[in-house]
């Protein structure tokens, strides 16, 4: 059975950072890892101030928010105080934001980021796309913690979105830890561009899970296809899914983060933790 020796999880200044931490701990006493809280946040941007000699205006960077520092900061050491798991403090030093967490996190197993809230003031410093360039950019794969609600402490129920894609079987790969803990795993399958069945590969992932020790798997057939990304979330709540495991769809062009239609609507309105992988 894999194993997840390393975990990652972003900090902030927000509330839901110390239930993301919550979230990521639980994780590491169950899979015996290596925890790390990354405090990781962009200062804001200062008014542009006119330059001596005729020079045009330069907009100036400003000091990080030293009482979002402090919060995250202290509920890592509430969180971990008292734990057997190890853990450790790590934050930015003025780099850029996504760049440094990408590059810290190509030397973890998993990343544990938050869904983002856009009616949270607090989390005015950490950009609108984070999630999905860590994603995009590390490689690795993240457990997405929604902005609402408590997640539930264990995963028993798993709801896993098949395509026969690189993304959807590097989901598949490194959620094994977990599925392999749960107690009820779903499985779904997305439809295919082109020719072929796309139900066809869906005997290759039983097998898979079968070579992991996973004997029971509750199938699904197809995804509606008009919205396929409701679909899912509409099946997630159905079956009461803990978690849906998936990949992520997605491509960078013109400094700008395309994402396909089912990964933009589960990261924009899941309400259950999505385990995602690029």
């Amino acid at each position: 059975m894999r194993t997840l020796p390393s975990i990652l999880v972003h900090l902030d200044g927000t509330v839901r950072a110390e239930t993301r931490l919550r979230f990521a701990h639980q994780l590491a006493q169950a899979h015996g890892s290596a925890l790390t809280g990354f405090f990781a946040v962009a200062p804001p941007v200062l008014p542009a101030l006119a330059l001596p000699g005729g020079l045009p205006a330069m907009p100036m960077r400003g000091p990080v928010d030293p009482d979002h520092r402090a919060r995250a900061l202290a509920t890592f050491e509430r969180a971990l105080q008292d734990s057997t798991v190890r853990s450790d403090w790590q934050e930015l030093r003025g780099e850029p934001v996504v760049e440094a967490f990408v590059r810290r996190a190509l030397t973890a197993d998993l990343m544990v980021l938050g869904q983002r809230d856009p009616f949270d003031a607090t989390g005015f410093d950490v950009p609108g796309d984070f999630v999905e360039a860590a994603l995009l950019g590390s490689g690795k794969p993240a457990l997405i913690v929604p902005f609402a609600g408590e997640p539930p402490a264990r995963l028993r129920t798993v709801l896993v979105a098949w395509r026969s894609t690189r993304e959807a079987a590097s989901a598949l790969a490194t959620a094994t830890p977990v599925l392999c803990g749960a107690t009820q795993l779903h499985l779904v399958c997305a439809a295919e561009d082109g020719p072929g069945d796309p139900l066809s590969g869906m005997a290759a992932v039983r097998d898979c899970l079968r070579m992991r020790g996973i004997e029971r798997v509750h199938e699904h057939g197809l995804v509606e296809a008009r919205n396929p990304g409701k679909a899912l979330l509409s099946l997630a709540a159905e079956v009461g899914a803990d978690l849906i495991v998936m990949g992520c769809y997605g491509h960078s062009r013109a400094r700008e983060l395309v994402l396909g239609g089912v990964t933009r609507t589960v990261l924009e309105s899941a309400t259950l933790p999505v385990w995602m992988a690029h």
